[in-house]
């Protein structure tokens, strides 16, 4: 076999973004036993730059490093260069970024790791200019650190190996090592560690420690810049507002989402978020567009829309759902991962305007101009001298400057809309990633379910099953039962890890919820029954990001925190307590239970970190909602009544479990499921007097069945359920901040 060290390979990679990297004069490897085996025979320290196809800093920096001779003869003579998908190894990344939080306070990509031929960490950081640059801050050069790290591998190796063991030990203690398996045990009475039960005040925790970090003036999180979503906390500030005597909550869960959504971060020509924004004000965004972010952002928008009623919520899903549908789409229903940030070489080319560019784009003066208001377009620009549009001016403000009726500014800017996103479809798009991923698709297939049960959109709920169609048919392997990470263009690779089965599985069941297709229900189930057999450990009494018979790395990660996309243990572990409902021989709330106990101290200390995990213990603390309907739709939905319902009513987080009418009916999706007897959930909950009758429980209390679906669902809109804590509400539409907001 040829040298692997001797070229390099990334031309037989079929990710984006390796191939992007696959002319660089660098011998870069892929992470596999070929290249760890050659860094062992070779005895040289391996360099690990981990990226993705749309990171606008690793393009940076492949520009000024990867592609230099200079560098290339460096790292080809003196170290292993392997290059990684992030979006393909999650666990790589995941281990790696660990201990840059660790040893630098921060983290991102890309991610440059010096490690022994072992794969223990010696050095790490992100982005590095090629030589050293005051403008850039204290960062030392890239070639620099190479050449420094070459020569102390051969003279003060011991030194090196003492660090890249002590930094291994804290990784494992970080990411590995639980209460249970750090040497303490199972307390019968409680928790793994012996600490009191966590879940009774948890969600109060969160909110409070999500309100306290809320910029009320700008929205989002934090003093400053950069902003990200967060999703997760938004969604658990909804539910505080409902469910707790906050007052703050609501005000400051819209102050983001409103904020989000006027902001450059929202594409507000062709739908869609970016990834974050640069600036405290949501107004520079870095341009990449990522399918989990929209997915995640759907499913929220539609738990505010449940909430408040803002019109304005209801247009941001169905925009970002048509441009899923149109960008992110593959032809046989699977979503794409990412848009890339550059186009023509320029960061955020394709989405920003000019004036001359809009009267171009324009043939109505009038037009023209009250878009440029609108959307904040000026000679100075906010970007680089172009403007990022923002919702810059309200309709009524605009009525008034324009002496009109707000329902010809309307007009105007529909047109106005449809005019900019032509002109723009000419230009140079930005090149798109089209790794189709389970995990991400999973949030996605979510997000839109939810979005389409809410809008009674049949297309969103559409999108939503083809997505997941696809991904059975591609990555899910029936015999093994296990889902494979991505496809990409018929290629199919890579392990799946717990976060591709725990999100793929909470998009069936919410995809099961808006169709009543029971199909959906049982992939559910299986997936979940994976998690348990291949990712929990019962020793250690927790769920691991990688499965048990997965390649052995330096340490096994647990992804127990929010970061880019929620923890996956926090989702494994409240879909497990809520598929317990339909399986309960198969033992799933134990496994959260033991979870969620494990990690109870983590949780109770750092709420706002482990929001994902605080929200499934508020479950267990409190109990599932579930809203049974009793409905002959044959996977089709709910009658156009029953759905108004279900959308107008905010019930956070409850299982929609649709059944059929009859004991007989029932019995068919018995056999599907592989159950001799109905689940508690559905058993005895026939349709009443031959139309659809509603079922809903919270915790072990439960209303009388009813015809009528909002008199069923005003127990959770007046508050007088069971428990204080566990009622919902509808809210008001509350005007918290002085953003130029249309009075939809």
């Amino acid at each position: 076999m040829d040298d692997p060290l001797s070229r390099n390979r990334l031309d037989e990679e079929a990710s984006p973004y390796l191939r992007q990297h696959a002319d660089n004069p660098v011998h870069w490897q892929p992470w596999d036993d070929a290249a760890l085996a050659a860094a062992r025979e070779t005895d040289r320290p391996i360099f690990l730059s981990v990226g993705y196809a749309a990171c606008h800093w690793c393009h940076v920096m492949a520009e000024e490093s990867f592609a230099d001779e200079e560098v290339a003869a460096v790292l080809n003579d003196s170290f292993v260069p392997i290059k990684v998908d992030r979006e393909e190894r999650p666990d790589l990344d995941r281990v790696y970024q660990t201990i840059c939080g660790l040893v630098t306070g921060g983290g991102g990509w890309p991610l440059s790791v010096w490690l022994t031929p072992e794969g223990k960490p010696f050095y790490v950081g992100t982005y590095f200019p090629k030589t050293e640059d005051p403008k850039r801050g204290n960062v030392p050069g890239f070639l620099d650190v190479c050449r420094s790290f070459a020569a102390s591998w051969e003279s003060d190796r011991e030194e090196i190996e003492n660090r890249a063991g002590q930094w291994t030990d804290a990784l494992r203690d970080r990411l590995e090592s639980t209460p249970t398996s750090g040497g303490k045990t199972a307390d019968t009475d409680g928790d793994a560690d012996g600490s009191e039960d966590v879940g009774a005040d948890i969600l109060g925790n969160v909110a409070t420690a999500a309100i306290r970090a809320t910029d009320r003036e700008h929205g989002g999180f934090g003093s400053g810049g950069p902003k990200f979503p967060q999703p997760w906390r938004i969604d658990a500030l909804l539910r505080a507002s409902a469910a707790t005597d906050s007052d703050d909550a609501l005000p400051a869960a819209t102050a983001s989402l409103d904020a989000m959504a006027a902001g450059g971060v929202y594409d507000q020509i062709g739908g869609g978020f970016h990834r974050y924004a640069t600036d405290r004000e949501w107004t520079v965004p870095h341009f990449e567009k990522m399918l989990y972010d929209n997915g995640e952002l759907l499913a929220l928008y539609a738990a505010a829309y449940r909430r408040t009623g803002r019109d304005r919520y209801a247009r941001i899903m169905r925009e970002t759902a048509n441009f899923l549908r149109r960008e992110l789409r593959h032809a046989e229903g699977g979503l794409f991962s990412t848009l890339d940030a550059q186009s023509e070489g320029e960061e955020g080319k394709f989405y920003v305007w000019t004036p001359e560019a809009v009267d171009t784009a324009i043939d109505d003066d009038r037009t023209a101009a009250i878009a440029k208001d609108r959307f904040g377009v000026i000679d100075a620009g906010n970007f680089e001298g172009k403007t990022v549009l923002t919702v810059s001016a309200s309709i009524p403000s605009l009525a008034d400057d324009y002496d009109c009726p707000e329902s010809e500014i309307i007009e105007r800017l529909d047109d106005a809309r449809a005019a900019l996103f032509a002109a723009r479809s000419e230009r140079v798009r930005p090149a798109r990633d089209e790794k189709i991923l389970a995990s991400w698709n999973g949030l996605a297939i979510r997000g839109l379910a939810r979005a389409g049960l809410v809008l009674g959109d049949d297309d969103q709920v559409e999108l939503a099953a083809d997505a997941l169609s696809f991904v059975r048919e591609h990555l899910w392997d029936p015999e093994t039962k296990r889902l494979s990470r991505r496809y990409k263009g018929g290629d199919v690779k890579g392990t799946g890890y717990l976060d591709d089965h725990a999100f793929l599985a909470r998009g069936a069941l919410e995809l099961y919820g808006a169709t009543g297709d029971v199909d959906h229900l049982a992939f559910a189930i299986e997936l979940a029954e994976t998690i348990v057999g291949a990712f929990y450990d019962a020793g250690a009494r927790t769920l691991y990001l990688t499965p048990e018979d997965g390649e052995a790395l330096v340490t096994r990660p647990q992804e127990l925190q929010d970061q880019s996309t929620p923890s996956s243990a926090g989702v494994a572990a409240s879909l497990l307590l809520d598929l317990d409902a339909f399986s309960p021989s198969s033992e799933f709330a134990d496994v959260a239970d033991a979870v969620l106990d494990t990690h109870a101290d983590r949780i109770r200390g750092r709420p706002l970190e482990h929001t994902s995990l605080g929200l499934a213990a508020h479950k267990r603390a409190h109990g599932s909602t579930e809203v049974v309907v009793t409905t002959d739709s044959d996977g089709a939905g709910f009658p156009e009544s029953i759905r108004a319902s279900l959308a107008s009513t905010y019930v956070p987080d409850a299982v929609l479990a649709p059944r059929p009418p009859t004991e007989a009916g029932l019995d068919v999706w018995l056999d599907t499921l592989g159950l001799d007897e109905a689940p508690p959930i559905w058993r005895g909950r026939t349709e009443r007097d031959d139309e659809p009758t509603v079922y809903v429980c919270e915790g072990r209390a439960c209303l009388p069945p009813s015809h009528s679906v909002p008199d069923a669902l005003s127990w959770f809109e007046s508050g007088e359920g069971p428990s204080a804590d566990g009622s919902a509400g509808s809210g008001g539409d509350l005007d918290v901040d002085d953003l130029p907001f249309d009075s939809d």
